[in-house]
């Protein structure tokens, strides 16, 4: 029987071998599928996603059996699963849900290990003025405590 930790073990060592790939997901699920999510800084190409799933067809073999196998990326509009998915988007704009379930949208300003920056712009008194300015304001949260982070599709 194929486990989740076997395939970790066989798409990780894939991963090493080709480049800044870095593994975002792996469900199991109870249809006999298993889907495996991927990631890049500069995307995911459809060849890649094919090369690991004959990997591991190779390497699983006649286990593999009755599982459907999906490969491929980690959508550009779906919520972040993995700190590397941060670091790839350091300088874009993200949209936060927080633990009370407000939206924040800003730029995605820095990552360190579990924790990242939010600079939002805010309007703001400034004192002895009368009206309001917009103000950059950086909130630093935890990607533990979030309830979703995802890119930002701008279509301009």
């Amino acid at each position: 029987m194929i486990t989740k930790d076997t395939i970790k073990e066989l798409v990780e060592k894939w991963l090493a071998e080709h480049g800044s790939y870095f593994l975002v997901d792996i469900q199991m699920e109870a249809d006999d599928r298993i889907v495996i999510e991927i990631d890049h800084a500069d995307g995911v190409w459809i060849e890649d996603c094919a090369e690991l799933s004959r990997y591991l067809q190779d390497n699983l073999g006649d286990e593999l059996g009755d599982y459907e196998l999906e490969v491929g990326s980690a959508g550009l509009g779906q919520p972040f699963k993995v700190a590397q998915q941060y670091e790839c988007h350091v300088g874009d704009d993200v949209e936060v849900v927080d633990a009370a379930g407000k939206k924040h949208t800003g730029v995605l300003k820095k990552v360190d290990g579990r924790t990242f920056t939010l600079t939002t712009k805010e309007k703001q008194v400034p004192e002895g003025k009368k009206r309001p300015v917009l103000v950059e304001v950086d909130t630093d949260y935890s990607m533990d405590e979030v309830k979703s982070t995802k890119y930002l599709l701008a279509f301009k």
